[in-house]
């Protein structure tokens, strides 16, 4: 019997897993799941780790370093992976520091520094360093999730690097540990310091010894090779080995990208930003143009000076952000110059700026809310320029270069000559006013010949920095994209003493091998492969926007780690990992494992993985990735679709029966729902919950005596109906259980002057069947929904829905489940929300005054689809000071928080935000959720109700508002 190359990695993998645990190495898995999850960073490569550690204490990132220097594997060092370069996966074990070893480990505001764990998330640091005015200087776009182990290891730099510096000068001390197990405390050293340490011996000593003999020796090339300019990054900084910069270790480790050594702790730098700022944003022709102003402006005193192409922001759908890009200056390139200072004197510095820029057109930002939703777009550009304006995939790969900057405008003139010449594409944004520019382009992986382009573009785009005197690198390291042609920026000199370097370090090759010297090859390991061929699966769902290919959406996540930000704060993504903070249950981690799945080698049994079933249990499907991740990875459809295969021919899980049908169930349910009620509230309850699949910590919501469709069909319309028909949309939630919130949308409706109509017969959207990938009975129910409203779309008559998940599903969800069917994309393009109708296509409609104040919980899957503007502008104009929660999701999701196992994730998820926010507010505050969900939430987990804004309205209308009641209070 022979053994495949398979088989001899799982061995080596249970081997070395074993090896660890015994160790007391912290949590250690080595599971095909969990390596499938670390296979990947934010760069084109993929490396399957034999084991993965989470260290807890101290000793664990000893007793691993111990373990794996038994065994002779090696070790990559991990924050949160969100390199761009590869230098954060490898073949043997990697060590994620960022769940666990992440404390703040003092700071002291009069000293104005920090020590830090590597874990530590950089915003939870400035957060801590903001309650005494000072913040870290050096702020990557990725701030919201990236480690500062990371940033020391690449040398982040970040917008603000102009002002503040990069991380190496913001870093004082470190205390590191050697792959050989040496620990020892870094920073500046005197000559009688490094005296008194070689005299002493030991490990330390000798170490000391051969790197201060290897600057001694070579004064003259670290003097005029590097250092030559700020973001000369690439290579290693031996420049901080010289006399003058007091031969300091700590710094010359700084974008060593834990080749040399792992961080146990870092000692760092805070700095007091300006008291006030302005963001002056300027419009060029092009890019181009932007570059070759950058001379004169840096001559100003700036905290930053971003470049942004349009080419990138025409890549943005989602509507808010869109709107925010429909204000900038009409051109098709902008800079971003952010200046500080006293809040008097901006205003001259603003317009003194602006005289320099010679622009074609400019705005002075002072407002603090407008001037973050333009830094997020900046932000949000290393996801958008995975995507071409096209649609087409862009990568990595040249992603990082700089030049001195008064050099960009002709390098950027050439590069583009270069990207024309091999007939590739990409958007600019970067670093400009340091020289750094970011691109991804629409590289070819799938084939040899692509991977041939690739190869020749990436020598050639490094001949040309280096002819400017520019760094292959200027912020995200060399690592697997760039360390193979660090000869063509260096002499031989200057390699041969990176090769000393590495090597008086970590004569065992046992850290991050591969990077940097002995480069592995730029175009090995790459994440795609013309040689690599998926398993060939079939889908329900088209994904036209990845061509039909399951395996190319999955791989839409391209690692920028978004959906890793722990705080939750201006979005949805990802509720689960924000209570778990585990890899597994973040969106890239599950888009991981699927895409590994779709290759076969690590996931092995396709649809049936236990390992994607097991990633994807804690996804909420709350849609909030569609729309938050800067690539539109939509976990909750790639579920959906997963567990319709997972499930097929099999005995699925108990609540995809009793909630996945919940709206069949609930018709019966309303034939006796006072017997069913008892039932459910009686000592039965826990066995029901158990035979439904249900947690015992929740309470079932309790059915309605009477069902909105049987009241209405029995009542007589009213209001002159002047505007003409409206459906209503009689959602299975609101019908069956909270139906006062259906007569409330048909009484504001009737006063706007709208004759309300219903579907015929009892209609459902199959969002319960969606949710638990049942979708060949979704698509039948669809089929039957969109012949039933046919009439009505056809005739333009508005579809208007009071339930956020299912207004969603008719609009997003019905059209691709029936691919190509006219009518369901007519009923996509006429479903509103009640706000959207009353705001966009109701003139001259005035909504009654009142005098309120409301705080507002949007929906999961609004928030996803079509966002709270329009609500916003409503409640405007009837005058509520309203309040929106700046995040996530109420964690009940649907069937989700129902479910048994989800419970403490449920609460946990609701508890990130909303539920505070509720018991915090003002008795007279009315909490708004229009979601069912989200009241139930509310009403279960607090002392308040939850209301509906179609309830609000209708209750300050006249004859109306004495009729309708929140039941939840009753």
């Amino acid at each position: 019997m022979t053994t495949t190359a398979q088989d001899q990695e799982r061995l080596d993998a249970a081997a070395v897993t074993d090896a660890l645990a015994q160790g007391d190495c912290g949590e250690v898995h080595g599971d095909a799941g969990r390596r499938a999850q670390y296979s990947a960073d934010a760069s084109n490569y993929r490396r399957i780790p034999l084991a993965v550690v989470f260290p807890r204490e101290r000793r664990h990132v000893l007793n691993t370093l111990d373990v794996c220097r038994r065994l002779g594997v090696p070790i990559t060092s991990r924050g949160t992976g969100t390199s761009t370069s590869g230098q954060a996966v490898g073949s043997g074990v990697v060590m994620d520091f960022s769940r666990y070893f992440n404390r703040l480990l003092a700071l002291d505001p009069d000293a104005r520094t920090a020590t830090v764990q590597p874990g530590i998330v950089l915003d939870d640091l400035q957060k801590a360093a903001a309650a005494h005015g000072l913040l870290f200087g050096a702020d990557p776009s990725t701030h919201s999730r990236c480690t500062l182990g990371g940033m020391i290891g690449n040398n982040a730099c970040g917008s603000h690097s102009i002002a503040w510096g990069r991380t190496a000068e913001n870093v004082l001390e470190l205390e590191v540990v050697t792959y050989r197990g040496t620990v020892l405390r870094l920073g500046e050293m005197t000559q009688a310091e490094i005296g008194e340490a070689v005299a002493a011996g030991g490990e330390r000593g000798e170490l000391i010894a051969a790197l201060h003999q290897l600057a001694e020796r070579n004064l003259a090339a670290l003097r005029t090779e590097l250092g030559r300019f700020p973001r000369q990054v690439s290579g290693y900084a031996l420049e901080h080995l010289l006399p003058e910069r007091r031969f300091n270790l700590a710094r010359a480790l700084v974008g060593s990208e834990g080749t040399l050594a792992v961080i146990l702790s870092a000692t760092v730098r805070l700095v007091a930003p300006p008291s006030a700022r302005a963001l002056v944003v300027l419009g060029y022709p092009d890019a181009i143009a932007a570059a070759d102003a950058v001379p004169a402006l840096v001559k100003h005193p700036l905290l930053a000076l971003e470049g942004l192409d349009r080419s990138l922001t025409d890549i943005v759908t989602r509507p808010e952000t869109r709107r925010t890009i429909d204000t900038l200056p009409r051109t098709q390139a902008w800079l971003f110059a952010e200046l500080g200072g006293q809040e008097d004197e901006l205003s001259r510095l603003a317009e003194e700026l602006v005289a320099a820029a010679g622009c074609a057109g400019h705005e002075i930002v002072t407002d603090p809310v407008r001037a973050r939703q333009l830094w997020r777009i900046r932000e949000d550009g290393a996801g958008l320029a995975t995507r071409t304006p096209e649609g087409s995939e862009a990568w990595p790969g040249w992603e990082d270069a700089a030049v001195p900057p008064e050099q960009l405008g002709s390098y950027l003139r050439q590069f583009t000559e270069l990207l024309a010449r091999h007939r590739l594409h990409g958007a600019v944004y970067g670093h400009f006013g340091e020289g750094c520019l970011h691109v991804r382009v629409d590289f070819d992986f799938t084939t040899d010949h692509g991977t041939a382009v690739f190869r020749t573009f990436i020598t050639e785009a490094a001949e040309l920095v280096a002819a400017h005197g520019g760094s292959l690198s200027g912020e995200h390291g060399d690592g697997q994209a760039r360390s193979e042609l660090l000869p063509l920026m260096y002499g031989p000199e200057v390699i041969a003493l990176f090769e000393r370097f590495k090597g008086i370090w970590d004569p065992d090759n046992g850290l991050n091998p591969g990077m940097i010297v002995d480069p592995l090859p730029l175009d090995g390991n790459l994440r795609i492969s013309a040689h690599r061929t998926p398993l060939p699966l079939a889908t329900v769902f088209p994904f036209h926007a990845d061509d039909g290919d399951f395996a190319k959406a999955t791989r839409r996540c391209v690692g920028v780690g978004k959906c890793r930000t722990a705080a939750p704060r201006g979005g949805v993504m990802c509720p689960s990992y924000r209570v778990t903070l585990d890899e597994k249950d973040s969106t890239r981690g599950r888009a991981r494992v699927l895409y590994e799945m779709t290759q076969g080698e690590v996931v092995t049994d396709g649809w049936r993985s236990a390992e994607v079933r097991d990633a994807l249990d804690l996804c909420l499907s709350c849609k909030g990735c569609s729309a938050d991740c800067p690539v539109g990875v939509d976990v909750a459809t790639y579920k959906s679709e997963f567990l319709h295969h997972h499930y097929k021919g099999r005995l699925r899980p108990a609540s995809h029966y009793s909630m996945g049908w919940l709206p069949l169930l609930s018709r019966l349910a309303a034939r006796m729902p006072r017997l069913v009620n008892a039932l459910t509230a009686s000592r039965l309850a826990p066995a029901i919950k158990r035979l439904g699949g249900i947690a015992a910590e929740r309470d079932v919501p309790r059915f309605a005596d009477r069902t909105f469709l049987t009241w209405f069909r029995a009542r007589t319309p009213e209001g002159d109906g002047r505007r003409g028909p409206v459906v209503l949309w009689v959602d299975s939630f609101n019908n069956h259980f909270t139906p006062d919130v259906l007569k409330a949308g048909v009484a504001v409706l009737e006063h706007a002057g709208y004759r309300v109509q219903v579907p015929d017969g009892t209609q459902c959207c199959g969002l319960t069947w969606i949710t638990t990938g049942q979708l060949g009975i979704a698509r039948r129910i669809a089929h039957r929904t969109t012949r039933a409203l046919a009439p009505a779309t056809r005739a333009g008559i508005p579809v208007v829905g009071l339930e956020p998940s299912c207004t969603a599903a008719l609009r997003s969800d019905l059209p691709e489940l029936l691919d190509g069917d006219t009518d369901a994309r007519g009923l996509a393009r006429s479903t509103l929300t009640l706000a959207e109708l009353l705001v966009h296509r109701t003139p001259g409609w005035r909504p009654p005054r009142i005098d309120a104040r409301s705080l507002s919980q949007t929906h999961c899957h609004q928030h996803a689809t079509s966002g709270f503007t329009a609500d916003s502008a409503l409640l405007a104009a009837m005058g509520v000071d309203n309040s929106v929660l700046d995040s996530g999701c109420c964690g009940l999701a649907g069937n989700f928080g129902f479910e048994r196992g989800h419970y403490d994730v449920s609460v946990a998820a609701g508890e990130q935000a909303l539920l505070p926010a509720v018991r915090a507010a003002a008795p007279d505050t009315v909490v708004l959720a229009d979601g069912f969900s989200c009241r139930t939430q509310i009403a279960q987990r607090t002392d308040r109700g939850g209301t509906h804004l179609a309830e609000l309205i209708a209750r300050a209308l006249p004859r109306i508002h004495q009729q309708t009641r929140n039941p939840h209070r009753d």
